[in-house]
């Protein structure tokens, strides 16, 4: 093969190479891209996000669908805890007469802000009795866009299974609607470790 031919040939190498160089670093930009936003198959490792501020944070072995228990709105219309499948669900059970249930209840409202528009319900039922409503409602009026709920039997986290151990108990249900967590005790839930359990369910496919 004469010089002038391989000569030639050297612009068409550079160029088949610069080429390759071109598509691969596509590629794994492409890869960093998809990485980021396509979500894993299989649920959230949540045992992972049992520290900090979430340290009593329990994670359902057996992931279980909520009691069927009727509780009512702000307006007195019937709900249940399935009537909110299909969102990422916190419920929290708490009274008036219980401290530790007052002074968790800002950081709820704190939560459902950060996911406000998202498929998020941050459910608070109170378990107080008719001469206490207005003073929970009240209450709940300062922690907006939390809205108002109340089971005035007061059994409803009691059918839990378990049944609660006390106030306040939260709940995390998610998207399908069953129980994949809870917390017994006061916690702070405007804290990074509630804001990743929050997300880590809403990923789930």
């Amino acid at each position: 093969m004469s010089e002038v031919s391989k000569a030639g040939r050297r612009p068409d190498v550079i160029r088949w190479a610069i080429t390759v160089a071109m598509l691969v670093g596509a590629l794994a930009v492409l890869y960093v891209i998809l990485s980021a936003v396509i979500v894993p198959n299989g649920p959230a490792n949540l045992e992972t996000l049992k520290r900090g501020k979430l340290e009593k944070l329990e994670i359902t072995k057996a992931p279980k669908p909520p009691p069927p228990t009727v509780f009512k709105d702000g307006d007195g219309k019937d709900v249940t805890i399935a009537s909110f499948k299909g969102k990422v669900t916190v419920v929290n059970f708490w009274a008036t007469w219980c401290a530790p249930c007052l002074l968790e209840m800002p950081t709820f409202s704190r939560l459902a802000a950060t996911y406000d528009g998202q498929p998020v319900a941050i459910v608070a039922i109170s378990i107080d009795k008719d001469d206490k409503d207005m003073q929970a409602r009240a209450f709940m009026a300062k922690n907006r866009p939390l809205k108002f709920y109340r089971d005035a039997s007061g059994s409803m986290p009691f059918l839990l299974d378990p049944p609660a151990q006390g106030m306040p108990t939260t709940v995390i249900y998610d998207k399908k609607g069953v129980e994949r967590a809870r917390v017994s005790g006061e916690a702070d839930w405007s804290g990074p470790e509630a804001m990743e359990l929050v997300r880590s369910l809403l990923a789930e496919p």
